[in-house]
């Protein structure tokens, strides 16, 4: 073999293995990246999700805090609702936006979370109607059937945080 023809074959096969590991390269980087942009589409999500329930939370927390005074006021109750209403609705979209970006594991800690949220909301509607109403007959029950579904909503929101950080990659 003559030498110049050595030369380029060497040359060619240096390039070729010069392309593949930049070829590899590139796709390894694009990978890590993609990776990178869907931890932060996530952890948008979730954060988004969290505010969202933290502020219908103590916009619930105002809702029983009306509704257990010695004597409620329909008004006070009413506007306290209405506010509780329209921040229930942003957690609302907060969640779809999770159910988008989220996996699986993700999607269903959000449902669980959903689940609790409207049963604590069934107990402070028909607080809410017998406080309209006048009824007092099952307060105290109500009451404590509330404070029972607040500790099993907050449970849930728990369980979502930590499924959360386990999908993006937190540590303990």
């Amino acid at each position: 073999m003559d030498s110049g023809l050595a030369a380029l074959l060497g040359a060619a096969v240096g390039s070729a293995a010069t392309l593949g590991a930049a070829l590899v390269s590139g796709r390894a980087q694009a990978r890590s990246q993609h990776a990178q942009w869907t931890r932060e589409h996530r952890r948008a999500a979730y954060a988004g999700y969290l505010g969202a329930l933290h502020d219908r939370d103590i916009a619930m927390d105002a809702v029983l805090a009306a509704l257990r005074a010695p004597e409620p006021d329909p008004a006070d109750v009413e506007d306290r609702t209405r506010r509780f209403v329209t921040l229930a609705r942003e957690v609302h979209r907060a969640c779809e936006v999770v159910v988008l970006e989220g996996p699986v594991a993700v999607v269903h800690v959000a449902e669980r979370v959903t689940q609790a949220s409207g049963a604590l909301s069934q107990v402070v509607r028909r607080m809410a109607e017998n406080a309209r109403a006048g009824d007092t007959t099952n307060r105290a029950e109500d009451s404590a059937l509330a404070a029972e579904r607040e500790r099993e909503l907050y449970q849930a929101v728990r369980d979502f945080r930590l499924a959360a950080r386990d999908t993006l990659g937190g540590t303990g």
